[in-house]
């Protein structure tokens, strides 16, 4: 043994435990999949909604796309690097928005249409037509 002080000195704790708060903050639950909210706090009643959820896209207005869609009713980023994507929710009052964004970046098949958060079947044919009649002229 080495009769030497040591130049590193261990903490008394055993584990480096992070403080955590015991509750989430709005923001995480914000940030929370909407079925997962529904599962961990019950259905909560929303409004009718549209989802754009799209990646980075080389497109000439792309950065008008992303405009639109922090304008939106909810706005959010997940991922990293390539697997960055964008998703704007838009309400049935927002019908002109969404046309804009969707006539931007809907052109490409990597852009998914979710309705109330739910991927179902026709919603670029069926749905999306449905709520472009709410455009006022």
């Amino acid at each position: 043994m080495s009769t030497d002080a040591p130049k590193y000195r261990p903490l008394e704790r055993f584990w480096p435990y992070a403080d955590l708060p015991e509750q989430p903050t709005d923001e995480e639950l914000a940030a929370l999949d909407p079925e997962l909210h529904d599962a961990l706090f019950g259905a909560q009643p929303r409004p009718f909604s549209v989802t754009l959820v799209f990646p980075q896209l080389d497109v000439p207005d792309f950065p008008r796309a992303l405009e639109l869609a922090r304008a939106s009713a909810e706005f959010r980023t997940t991922g990293e690097g390539p697997s960055l994507r964008y998703r704007a929710r838009f309400r049935s009052s927002d019908a002109g928005a969404l046309h804009r964004l969707y006539q931007i970046v809907g052109g490409t098949g990597a852009t998914d249409v979710l309705i109330d958060d739910r991927p179902v079947p026709y919603a670029r044919e069926l749905w999306l037509p449905l709520v472009w009649c709410l455009i006022r002229q």
